[in-house]
């Protein structure tokens, strides 16, 4: 592939449609920015919707500092079905009457998923295992049984009760960290309430303080004119900032360390005085270190 000498550094927000991959939107965005330094800050399912935070050329080393973010999501549950994938694009494997279950009962389960948990990931997620992804695995026919890890859900309001036969869907906005899966959240309140769950739909609303209102169709992108954030823009608007002078600026590029500053929360973007994201610091010690330095363009 060619590379645009026009083609732009910064993030790229996308409402990614459902029946995508994320690396199909990447291959798609590549093409359109004439660059094959394309990236992405956190995978979303195919079936999913919603924002996609993409990196473009030299922002795509911004992306480790984003995947982090936390993030939320709009999703519906089906209570009363389990499926292999704890999801509706894997059969169902069983089968329950959930007409019965009570305002209570869904509100006592949920906040036991609530709040610093330790979850065990769908085992059609991306983990690898064994260096094979866990979905490939399943896909082959493997047994793959995954650890659980800690996740925070900070928050897991039901916006709406239909009861579909003996089912029941639950519209959910859910708040959570980095590494938590909606997917495995709808298993585990099916699975607390005695008769299974799985997710139906997904929507990503927000990625740190990336939202929707930001988020551009896929469909509707113009090659000419990629609605790109600028890095330093981008940094201002999810981290701590140092701005810098010329000579620190040029300090730092060249390898030198900066002068000690007050501890603040890592990390630190780093903003020269020509607006230009220089760095991202450690400035969480006595002397400040750089994670990355972006070279001037």
């Amino acid at each position: 592939m060619p590379t645009r000498t026009d083609s732009p550094d910064g993030l790229l927000i996308l409402d990614k449609p459902s029946g995508w991959t994320s690396h199909d939107v990447v291959a798609r965005v590549r093409r359109l920015a004439g660059t094959r330094r394309v990236g992405h800050a956190g995978t979303l399912d195919p079936m999913a919707t919603g924002v996609l935070v993409l990196g473009l050329n030299r922002a795509t080393k911004l992306l480790t500092f984003l995947v982090g973010c936390d993030k939320t999501y709009e999703a519906t549950i089906r209570l009363g079905e389990s499926t292999v994938t704890d999801d509706a694009e894997g059969s169902v494997t069983a089968s329950a009457d959930a007409s019965g279950l009570s305002a209570s009962d869904i509100g006592t389960a949920i906040a036991g998923l609530s709040g610093d948990i330790r979850q065990v990931p769908s085992s059609v997620s991306a983990i690898k295992v064994d260096g094979q992804r866990a979905y490939a695995r399943v896909r082959g026919g493997d047994e793959v049984k995954l650890a659980a890890r800690p996740v925070r859900v900070s928050s897991f309001d039901v916006l709406a009760r239909r009861d579909v036969g003996e089912c029941v869907d639950l519209d959910v906005r859910v708040a959570v960290s980095s590494g938590t899966y909606v997917r495995a959240l709808a298993r585990d309140l099916g699975t607390a309430l005695g008769v299974g769950g799985h997710l139906t739909a997904l929507r990503r609303t927000t990625v740190g303080r990336f939202t929707l209102d930001l988020a551009t169709a896929l469909d509707s992108l113009d090659p000419d004119a990629l609605p790109v954030i600028a890095m330093a823009q981008a940094a201002r608007e999810q981290f701590p900032v140092r701005e810098l002078t010329d000579d620190e600026a040029r300090k730092l590029r060249y390898g030198q360390k900066l002068a000690p500053a007050d501890p603040v929360a890592d990390p630190v973007a780093a903003i020269g005085p020509g607006k230009d994201l220089v760095a991202m610091l450690d400035q969480s010690g006595a002397v400040p270190r750089s994670h990355v330095v972006f070279p001037a363009r």
